[in-house]
This record gives structure tokens, sequence and C-alpha cells, in this order.
């Protein structure tokens, strides 16, 4: 590499790198040139000075913007987010032990139903509601569902502030959002980001998948669970659920959508119910002169590992080792896919298993159960 040094007079200032505008640095000590009026060369250092001006104001103009849009959709959304403390007593062989934790929820019924994470309140002995306004109320667990780790709490109170559920499925990569929640205890604390992917899956403490999962740098801490992400306008798009700590920027939501579904079985039902056959199975790819010669539309299947005991499987005679391929002609490429068609309206109903024993393709009756629920 050659360099090559530049005559002083043409030696450019060090005063670029602080950014000032175009042709901002130094115009008052700009010698005119020969022929060229004083006013002529002072024209376009006045052109400077004045879209250095503009820029200020513009940047100003977006900044101020930015707060006052955070700042209004706290105003409607904070009112109703809630700390949650909760109690849990366990028998230790010295007797019994009670330990303590808290999250966040938010209010969305005026009735006094609050929705939260199910790991925030599960198993716990006694639940205590922090309004914003400093009033403190026992709750009651009307449903929980670790399977999506979203719970609702309900607590007898006058005059609630609630939220209102927006549609994620509006939502668009790069969008503004807010999280509020009480993390590590601080209540009513407010952080703000940007939605950075959609669509993510993540696991749920009961092993299955939660689909339709919100990515974002809004930062989230210990506390937070069970908070609303809120967008722009004030309406909660998500619930804040988790994070990964060794990573920055990187936490999670539970799409709206899904607390809604959710949210409404709880209230009625207390439960959600799903259906069950009775593996345990794991993903494996399958020969592809196997999906060649049957031609299969996925190159994958679920492995059965083990059958448990009189189960749906083992009446329909399932074995480990087969490899699950469809069920009711709905392609199965993985244990996810199983659980997404294992929905409560398979409960007792009749349907049709397809599997690859060795090398022969075999059609099975089965009669899905209902799967219990988590203790």
């Amino acid at each position: 590499m050659t360099i090559t040094s530049l005559p002083k007079e043409n030696a450019a200032s060090p005063d670029f790198l602080l950014n000032r505008g175009v042709g901002s640095a130094r115009c008052a000590d700009r010698t005119p040139q020969r022929g060229v009026s004083t006013g002529d060369a002072q024209q376009p250092c006045e052109e400077a000075k004045a879209q250095k001006a503009f820029g200020a104001q513009d940047d100003s103009a977006l900044l101020d913007e930015y707060s006052r849009t955070v700042v209004s959709a706290v105003a409607r959304v904070a009112p109703a987010v809630v700390n949650i403390d909760i109690k849990q007593r366990f028998n230790v062989p010295r007797g019994a032990r009670e330990i303590s934790g808290n999250g966040s929820g938010f209010i969305i019924t005026p009735d006094g139903f609050i929705l939260t994470n199910s790991h925030v309140v599960h198993e716990a002995n006694s639940i205590t509601v922090n309004l914003q306004d400093g009033r403190d109320y026992p709750a009651q667990l009307t449903g929980d569902d670790p399977d999506t780790d979203l719970a609702v709490i309900r607590i007898d109170a006058p005059q609630l502030a609630h939220v209102r559920l927006a549609d994620s499925e509006n939502l668009r990569v790069g969008q503004l959002v807010i999280a509020i929640g009480n993390p590590l205890g601080f209540q009513a604390s407010v952080t703000a980001g940007v939605i950075s992917a959609l669509g993510r899956s993540m696991h749920a403490q009961s092993g299955r998948l939660i689909d339709n999962i919100i990515q974002t740098d809004a930062a989230l801490n210990p506390g937070n669970s069970g908070g609303p992400l809120v967008n722009s306008a004030g309406e909660v798009v998500g619930v804040n659920t988790a994070m990964i700590r060794p990573a920055q920027g990187i936490c999670f939501a539970i799409a709206s959508n899904t607390a809604k579904l959710v949210a409404g079985w709880l209230i009625r039902d207390g439960r959600i119910r799903r259906s069950y056959i009775g593996v345990a199975g794991q993903n494996v790819p399958i020969h592809p002169r196997v999906v060649r010669f049957y031609g299969l539309p996925l190159r994958t299947a679920v492995l059965v590992v083990s059958v448990e005991k009189n189960s749906p499987a083992e009446r329909a005679g399932l074995r480990e080792g087969d490899l699950v391929v469809a069920f009711n002609d709905q392609p199965i490429g993985s244990v996810h896919h199983l659980h997404k068609v294992l929905v409560g309206d398979q409960i007792g109903v009749s349907a049709r298993l397809t599997v690859i024993r060795h090398t022969e393709k075999l059609e099975l009756p089965i009669l899905p159960a209902e799967s219990q629920p988590l203790r």
C-alpha cells in the first residue's frame, strides 16, 4: 500500500469526525477565492448552518415523538399491570418449608380476571396481587396451563382498569414494543425495544413446544414474567415469559392471539383439554428409499421409543421402532407436529395413524384419550 501525503493547504481537518454537517467545518476561516465576492463565499456557509439547524430540530422532533408514543402507551396500560406475590410450602424431612416469589400480570376484564405466566403461580399455596394504586388483594387460581405457560387468576376488587389484547398477526419485525412489569421487585418498570423476530418456538416446562413466540430486545429480568408486551397504541401484543441469561437483548413473549384463546378456555373450564395416544418418541430422518417408494411428503418422522401400558397406542397395536408419518392423513414430521394435531376435539374420536414398520406402510385405527393435566 502506498501512502501519499497531501500538501498542508489541502489537508482535511480532523473536525469531520464530529459529523458537523456538510460544508460546516471552519466556514468562518475560509479565504475567498480569486474573482469570487465575499458574499458569494459566505452563501455556502449560511446554507450549511441552516441545514445543521434543521437537522438538529428534526432529530429533536423525532425524539420527542418517540418519547410521547412510549409515555402514552404506558399511561394506558400501566394502571392494569399488577405485581403478584406467591408462597409455596414444601414438606422436607425436618418439617414444612415455605418459599416466596413474585412476578407480574395484567388485568384483562373489569371483574378481576388477571393473565400471567403458569410458572409464576403454578402450585402456589397463596397468591397476593398488588395493584398500581397500592391496594392488595388475595387471588384465586382460575386456571393454569403449563403447556403454554399461561395462567388466569382472579381478585374481587372494584374499579379495575383493564387492557385490550391486540391481534398479534398484525405485528411486523422492527415494530416498537414496550415491556411493563416488576423486575427484581422494582414495581412498574418500563423498557422499550423492537420486535426482533416472529414465529419462534420454545419449550414449555411441560416439554411441549409453544408456537408463535415473539422475540424482542426490550430488556426483561426475573420478575417481568407475566407482564404485558405493548405496542405503540397501548394494546397488549404479548405476555412476557422468558429471556436467555447469557445473551443481551434476546427475550421472548407469548403472542396475544395464543393468550386470548387459552385465557378464554381457562376462564370457562379452568383448564385446556388435550388428547394423547401414550407414546414417547423422537424425531428421526426417514431412509430416502422409503421416502421415494411411498411418496412421503416429509423426510422426517416420529420414532416410537416406548409405548405406555393400557394406552390408546398400545390398544391400536403401535410398537417400539415404528415410524409415525401421518395422523388422519396430516403429515407428521416431528413430535411437535404430533402435539399440534392432538387437540381437545380429538378426545374419544376415532382417528387413523399411518406408520412405517421396517419397510411396510400400515394404517392403524386409534382412539385418542384425554391427557391429564400436569401436577
